[in-house]
């Protein structure tokens, strides 16, 4: 991501990003107690739109309800377009984030205070911008990612510590991204992105109860009509394509999978991403279901 702009939203008003701080003993820092999202705004005919704007919010809400945290998702949404303005951006990755600030460091949450911040960024794809074009080389991590049984898979910001360990294990190693799988040999997801593969033109969404429930995951098996359902990890290496979907990444074709070799960006991967495309740029008529014009 790029450097934040020059004015936030935090806890019902505009300010100056230098002012947004927080205090050293923050719970959430220390704790990981704390929920975000991450949306993207793109730049249309109409003016920017907020790709599914709602289903963030909501999926932000669950996690801040599992938290004991009361939050207002609808001045954070609402805060997104006057952002926008105030930093001049027609496009964004935007990161709203809610923590547990203030009222000590037991592990009692209900004493706590909760701040709320929205901010938005210049975006550019945390894979690298060019990785929807050449392909993602990805690793199956010899780690496992936390069982929905220990916590919900929801976007807390304490459970991201295991998804930072695994990618920096393959990073080391030359590669990536890194693949959970679970003990089963099931495939889970990547550590920001979820998994897709096609076979004989036919696509699966890769779907596990430990995999974040994606925003983006949703959207392109809509699109493609794709079955979705388990799937082993033998399965996911006999793959004709694969290729991950996530906020930052969109849909990002895997060109290197360890245990498989070389993968070539196949047409179905191609036609997929230029359809997103079109659909998050408002180019179709079902665009609308899933943009908000700020």
């Amino acid at each position: 991501m790029s450097a934040p702009t020059a004015s936030v939203w935090m806890d019902g008003e505009v300010r100056p990003m230098s002012d947004a701080v927080s205090p050293l003993l923050a719970h959430g820092l220390h704790y990981g107690t704390g929920v975000f999202e991450g949306i993207r705004v793109y730049e249309t005919d109409r003016g920017p739109a907020v790709f599914r704007l709602d289903a963030h919010m909501d999926r932000l809400a669950r996690g801040a309800e599992l938290l004991g945290m009361t939050v207002d998702t609808a001045a954070m949404g609402a805060s997104v377009a006057t952002l926008l303005r105030a930093n001049r951006l027609t496009s964004a990755y935007v990161r709203p984030v809610a923590f547990y600030s203030g009222g000590g460091l037991g592990l009692d949450l209900g004493p706590l205070q909760a701040t709320q911040a929205v901010c938005v960024l210049p975006w550019t794809s945390h894979l690298g911008d060019a990785a929807s074009e050449t392909g993602v080389a990805v690793r199956v991590s010899p780690m496992r990612r936390i069982s929905a049984a220990a916590l919900p898979p929801l976007k807390l910001t304490g459970t991201y510590a295991n998804a930072c360990v695994a990618k920096l294990e393959a990073v080391r190693a030359g590669y990536e991204e890194a693949l959970f799988v679970d003990d089963e040999g099931f495939v889970v997801e990547a550590t920001g992105e979820n998994v897709f593969l096609v076979k004989d033109g036919r696509v699966v969404a890769v779907e596990h109860q430990d995999a974040l429930p994606g925003i983006t995951r949703d959207t392109v098996a809509t699109m493609a009509g794709a079955e979705r359902r388990r799937v082993t990890l033998e399965e996911l290496l006999d793959a004709d394509e694969v290729f991950l979907t996530g906020t930052s990444a969109e849909v990002a074709p895997v060109t290197r999978l360890e245990g498989r070799g070389r993968l070539a960006v196949g047409p179905v991967t191609r036609a997929l991403r230029a359809r997103y495309q079109d659909v998050v740029h408002g180019r179709t008529a079902e665009a609308e279901q899933w943009l908000t014009w700020a």
